[in-house]
C-alpha cells in the first residue's frame, strides 16, 4: 500500500523560506517519477515541480529560480526547498506519483503573509 506524506508548511513572511517534505511508504522515489502541486483557494492544482528518475528536473515559470527539489534515498523522501515566498506561493502542496491512476498526498498548507 502506497502512502505519501508531506508536511514542512507553516506561515511565512514574504521573502522568507520553507522545506517541505515528502515521506513515502510501499514505493520508491528513487525508482519513480514525482512531483510537487500546489492549489490555491479557487484555482486549479497546478504543477510546480517535478523530478524524473535520472534526477532531471522541471521547474515552472513561477517558481523557477526560488524553488528546488531534491532526494535522499535513504528516508525515500523528496524535499521541495521554497526561498523568496511571495504572497501568490500560498497554496495546499501536494506530493505525486504519476503512477498507474496516480497516488497524491494529503497536502501541507502554505500561507505566505505580513
Amino acid at each position: 500500500q502506497v502512502h505519501l506524506v508531506e508536511s514542512g508548511g507553516g506561515l511565512v513572511q514574504p521573502g522568507g523560506s520553507l522545506r517541505l517534505s515528502c515521506t513515502a511508504s510501499g514505493i520508491a522515489f528513487s525508482a519513480n517519477p514525482m512531483a510537487w502541486y500546489r492549489q490555491a483557494p479557487g484555482k486549479q492544482r497546478e504543477l510546480v515541480v517535478g523530478l524524473n528518475v535520472d534526477s532531471s528536473t522541471y521547474t515552472a515559470p513561477a517558481v523557477k529560480g526560488r524553488f528546488t527539489i531534491s532526494r535522499d534515498h535513504a528516508k525515500n523522501t523528496v524535499y521541495l526547498q521554497m526561498n523568496s515566498l511571495k504572497t501568490e506561493d500560498t497554496a495546499a502542496y501536494y506530493c505525486h506519483i504519476p503512477l498507474g491512476s496516480g497516488y497524491w498526498g494529503q497536502g501541507t498548507q502554505v500561507t505566505v503573509s505580513s
